[in-house]
């Protein structure tokens, strides 16, 4: 039998999944599973995009072109206008998902070997789309005691090399929840345009800022209109993960140029997806301010009991829809498992992300778990109800 290749051994599976089998066991016995793993929103897709979707007459799904439906571009161009985004639709590229728009951009500005700087903890994916694109991720480590905040600016000074091209940001974090502010952004853009480096900005969680707190886009940074890569998705943002449809947005006209070169090879992006998308920028504002609300109300009931667990702490996210948590045990990821294969309460149990898997530095995050709120407080609190008491069970056997 031939051997699969060296990349194909290295490539992670994924923490988010990894612990599918056991909770899919743990169903076939009769167990509720809680999902506080995945980012999968239980929140209605906006009613035009289904409609859009349902009243879809044509006797032929095309190709589309393959740098996305001008009509979508064009009226997604106004959207990032009304938010203070000079762009125009020349600039956006529709693509399979935001993950594609990653892994074009990687491909597209950094040459195999090449290194790019991520704050740590960060989206686990990142990990396979540095090794898809050949590049090595230089991590710098962000901690829970100070929420997650930007580590000083001589931090990322001190990482650069020769072979660094680009630094990679995502917010606001996943699966941090924290909220970078125009301060951090700045002085980042500072380091960025002082060794003229791509500043490759994940930015699919804007909608989701709590507290009073302010989202600012990398796209607004002066100067840096040739440096700044603007990563999207309608995933998170309208509740629609299943149509694959992000975007890649620069300025940059010779990226711009290598990008299309990339998505001519892969055809196009999704025909129905692109559909929807286009239908769901008609979205009301009331279903924002419904959304965003009812975030703030899980997370607010997330983090309270969260905390009042004994040995476990968790910051507050400022925005998106993660947390990380600390909890009480040598390894977050045996914990886990036990949960599915072992524990229930009242036929319950949850599954979580162990956090390990969001670091690249090894041994970081061995004990903390990533937490989607997605779920209804009523299961938020249930599932939660079941973790305080699976801890509880856990550390009597230790």
């Amino acid at each position: 039998m031939p051997d699969i290749s060296e990349k194909g051994i290295k490539m992670p599976a994924s923490p988010i999944r990894k612990l599918v089998p056991y909770a899919d066991a743990a169903k076939d016995r009769g167990i509720k599973v809680y999902h506080l793993n995945i980012g999968q929103p239980d929140i209605p897709s906006p009613q035009t995009a289904l409609d859009a979707v349902r009243n879809f007459d044509s006797n032929i799904i095309e190709y589309g072109h393959s740098a996305g439906n001008l009509s979508y571009r064009k009226k997604l161009a106004r959207y990032y206008n009304r938010l203070g985004i000079d762009i125009s639709h020349e600039d956006i590229l529709i693509t399979t998902g935001g993950s594609e728009a990653l892994v074009i951009a990687l491909n597209v500005c950094l040459n195999v070997g090449d290194e790019v700087i991520v704050p740590e903890p960060f989206y686990t994916n990142y990990n396979s789309f540095a090794l898809q694109a050949g590049v090595k991720i230089k991590p710098i480590t962000t901690n829970i005691e100070s929420g997650f905040s930007m580590p000083l600016m001589k931090e990322f000074e001190a990482l650069i090399t020769p072979s660094t091209k680009a630094v990679l940001l995502c917010n606001p974090n996943n699966p941090t929840g924290y909220l970078y502010s125009q301060s951090e952004l700045e002085q980042l853009g500072e380091i960025v345009a002082r060794h003229n480096l791509f500043l490759i900005s994940d930015e699919v969680y804007r909608e989701f800022c709590y507290d009073g707190f302010e989202f600012h886009s990398c796209m607004e940074l002066k100067g840096l209109e040739n440096n700044v890569i603007l990563i999207d998705s309608t995933s998170k943002r309208y509740s629609m993960c299943g149509i694959r449809v992000g975007a890649l947005i620069t300025k940059n006209k010779e990226v711009a140029e290598s990008v299309l070169h990339f998505c001519q090879a892969r055809l196009c992006a999704p025909a129905i997806g692109q559909i929807a998308a286009e239908a769901a920028l008609d979205t009301p504002d009331e279903y924002f301010s419904a959304i965003h609300k009812e975030y703030k109300e899980r997370r607010n009931c997330l983090i309270d009991k969260l905390n009042k667990i004994k040995g476990v702490f968790c910051p507050i996210p400022r925005g998106a829809f993660y947390t990380i948590a600390r909890l009480p045990v040598d390894s977050a990821e045996d914990f886990a498992k036990w949960m599915l294969d072992e524990f229930e309460y009242k036929d319950q149990t949850v599954m979580l992300a162990p956090a390990a898997g969001f670091y690249h530095t090894e041994g970081k995050g061995i004990d903390e778990v990533r937490i989607a709120y997605v779920l209804q407080k009523s299961d938020l609190t249930e599932a939660i109800k079941c973790l305080k008491l699976a801890l509880e069970k856990y550390n009597r056997f230790k």
